[in-house]
């Protein structure tokens, strides 16, 4: 248990400092002829509509993942044999997993409901 903590709490100040030491060089603007990106074969979609995608990707990554823990928290309760100790290891799992499952949901409702205020005020 405490590992894990450890684990998380390494990986969230990693985060953190990369992002301290990134976000300064990804700030410069750089002006180009319009025609390079056609040169260069970059695509000319809407940043706003490729960011749209990628956060739903990633939300739809997540859920996925929390209905593979909810399975493999099934699969384990079903092999626990009467064991009262894998039995209650599986109930954490599944509602763990389920409690991420929720979240994931409120963050593309959240998302969905920014979008179509940031549509609603731009339009």
């Amino acid at each position: 248990m405490k590992k894990s903590k450890k684990a998380i709490v390494k990986v969230a100040f990693w985060s953190i400092v990369s992002l301290l030491i990134l976000a300064p060089l990804t700030a410069k603007a750089v002006t180009a002829d319009p025609a390079l990106g056609d040169t260069l074969g970059l695509g000319s979609a809407d940043l706003k509509e490729t960011v749209i995608k990628i956060v739903q990707w990633a939300l739809g990554l997540l859920a996925l993942v929390a209905v593979i823990m909810i399975i493999v928290g099934g699969f384990q309760w079903m092999t626990a044999g009467g064991n009262e100790e894998k039995v209650d290891k599986a109930k954490k799992l599944i509602s763990a997993a389920v409690i991420g499952l929720i979240i994931v949901l409120l963050a593309w409702a959240i998302v969905i409901f920014v979008i179509g205020v940031t549509n609603n005020a731009t339009t």
